[in-house]
């Protein structure tokens, strides 16, 4: 498959996945869209939608609706990891600095793309992301015990009106467990983490030998791994984040995590068990009102070796 040709290249690549996701992946792309993200041009960056297997498949221009520069790359056999898949989606990427979100699932924050522009011009080799958060009460793999589902998150994303503002998102979330340690401390991983192209090719990309459903922790190596890179320095983008919608996905939607089964083959893989990366990260952004609150129990947790 050879990649589209265009008048001019943009700086940014996001490559997003998806698998089965019709109610979801429309709002994830709209999030993304110049109609929802701030402070930067629509020809600054492109999307690259790859669909591991969906049924049926992924339509384009059902998804070019709000001015998103869009395209589709459709696996020609897919496997239940997405190793593979954002690695094609990667390669296919045109942009200087090319993110990854490896779960097509996740509303992003109005700044996300600007605050990643931002952060790429404070380093050489910058390794940048944002920290997750579930939407609904609690993390969910518990509120889907209390019968959160589909239809409640539906009330609830209609109730703050979220396409005017995206970020009263945060009003509806809490932190996921990657990065319940708050705004101030290094997280586990990244589900919008954006390097260069050049360092997407020195990383190697994500390590296809993860094949568990989902990549089991795949999007962690690959976040450690990259902030091991020489050189390099993690950034993450204060005040921004993506924001997961249930949807069944095989880690954060489980009623019993299979974290066990994913050590294991991690285990398999690296020779040693996983451990989140303890580099010092510098931080970036603007504090929304939202966020308020977040920000200063995060501020007040800090311990003295993560301060």
């Amino acid at each position: 498959m050879k990649k589209h040709k265009r008048s001019s290249s943009p700086y940014v690549s996001l490559v997003v996945v998806a698998y089965n996701i019709p109610r979801e992946l429309p709002r994830t792309i709209r999030s993304l869209s110049p109609e929802i993200q701030r402070g930067v041009d629509a020809e600054a960056f492109e999307i690259i939608v790859v669909d591991n297997g969906s049924t049926p498949a992924v339509d384009a221009d059902s998804l070019r609706a709000w001015g998103a520069d869009v395209q589709v790359i459709t696996v020609a056999n897919p496997v239940p990891s997405p190793a593979a898949a954002i690695n094609q989606g990667i390669e296919w990427a045109r942009g200087e600095l090319i993110g990854v979100m490896i779960d097509g699932a996740r509303i992003a924050s109005p700044g996300l793309v600007a605050g990643a522009i931002q952060a790429s011009r404070l380093h050489p080799n910058p390794v940048i992301g944002t920290l997750g958060f579930h939407l609904g009460p609690d993390v969910q793999h518990r509120s889907i015990h209390d019968g959160y589902n589909q239809e409640q998150e539906d009330q609830l994303l209609d109730s703050v009106n979220w396409i005017d503002d995206a970020y009263r998102l945060f009003d509806i979330s809490v932190f996921a467990g990657s990065s319940q340690r708050g705004w101030f401390a290094p997280i586990d991983e990244s589900n919008a983490v954006f390097l260069t192209a050049a360092a997407w090719r020195d990383l190697g990309g994500f390590d296809s030998r993860f094949t568990s459903p989902g990549g089991g922790l795949v999007n962690l190596d690959t976040w450690k791994r990259a902030c091991g890179l020489l050189g390099s320095q993690m950034i993450l983008l204060l005040g921004e984040g993506t924001f997961h919608q249930i949807h069944g996905g095989v880690a954060t939607n489980a009623l019993e995590h299979p974290w066990a089964a994913f050590h294991d083959e991690y285990v398999s893989i690296r020779g040693h068990k996983f451990s989140r990366p303890t580099v010092q990260p510098l931080f970036i952004g603007t504090l929304h009102s939202s966020t308020r609150q977040s920000i200063i129990s995060s501020a007040l947790s800090l311990q003295p070796d993560s301060a």
